[in-house]
């Protein structure tokens, strides 16, 4: 199994800035795309940022140029810089990737989430 552990979230004030990083354990053979998706109340999860193993990067329009991600492929963990945070943020981010096991082929696993909420 393949368990991926989110931290970071937090309460920021506008204009503020967070880094998430989404760690992934278990019996990982290989990870391909990880990403970072967010889901606001009453609202559908959104893709924020992916990240494929050939270092393609694609961001959601509302977060071009405030939010970076990256990843550390020897931790197998990724991470979301949040430059320039707006309460629209505001939301539960969770971190996703595409893992092949030495047991099951390529499948998507998901964190728990982390609240991230931008107020003043």
């Amino acid at each position: 199994q393949v368990q991926l552990v989110e931290s970071g979230g937090g309460l920021v004030q506008p204009g503020g800035s967070l880094r998430l990083s989404c760690a992934a354990s278990g019996s990982i053979f290989r990870i391909y795309a990880m990403g970072w998706y967010r889901q606001a109340p009453g609202k559908q999860r959104e893709l924020v940022a992916a990240l494929s193993s050939g270092s393609s990067t694609n961001y959601a329009d509302s977060v071009k140029g405030r939010f970076t991600i990256s990843r550390d492929n020897a931790k197998n963990t990724v991470y979301l810089q949040m430059n320039s945070l707006k309460p629209e943020d505001t939301a539960v981010y969770f971190c996703n990737a595409e893992v092949v096991t030495f047991s099951n082929p390529k499948y998507h696993y998901w964190g728990q989430g982390t609240q991230v909420t931008v107020s003043s």
